[in-house]
């Protein structure tokens, strides 16, 4: 197993430790569950660049290490439904999109394309992960929305340009 694929496993192992912290609830665990996920979005960084850098790209890093992103901020977001701090209509949006991007592209790799990540869907993850981050702090109630209205907007127009993009895909699908 390569370095970049025991740092795809070690995100996903840091998820239930993470939300682990976050229902312990002791004083301070959102600063400590805070710590854990800016590691845990670290290893997605270093996973993909040393997949790179050190030619450790494989099927299994290609299907895991995106699903371990999502896993990560699905996770982070159901906590934040729950604990009120985001709606749950923002939360499906942002599922919606996922869903919706995966299909498209399961549609295109039937085709015998590869649909690349776009720069709109970079700025949306690293918007995100900065947003989450914010949230788990005690940050004013204005700024929490904010941070609501910045995931959403980003996952709506980065969803949109997927779609644009890649509108062939659905031309000659069956």
């Amino acid at each position: 197993m390569t370095t970049a694929n025991k740092l795809t496993i070690l995100r996903i192992i840091l998820v239930p430790v993470f939300l682990g912290v976050l229902y312990a609830g002791f004083p301070n665990s959102n600063y400590v569950a805070l710590a854990i996920f800016i590691i845990a979005s670290l290893t997605d960084l270093l996973d993909g660049y040393i997949a790179r850098h050190y030619n450790q790209i494989t099927n299994f890093g290609k299907f895991m290490d995106p699903l371990a992103d999502k896993i990560l901020v699905m996770s982070a977001m159901c906590w934040f439904v729950e604990n009120g701090q985001m709606p749950g209509w923002a939360l499906a949006i942002v599922l919606l999109r996922e869903f919706a991007v995966s299909g498209m592209r399961l549609v295109a790799v039937e085709q015998g394309k590869v649909i690349a990540a776009a720069w709109s869907g970079k700025v949306k993850t690293a918007s995100t992960m900065v947003c989450l981050c914010l949230m788990m702090l005690n940050i004013p109630a204005w700024l929490n929305t904010l941070c609501v209205v910045v995931i959403v907007a980003t996952t709506v127009y980065s969803g949109i340009e997927y779609f644009i993009k890649n509108k062939d895909v659905f031309k000659n699908a069956d």
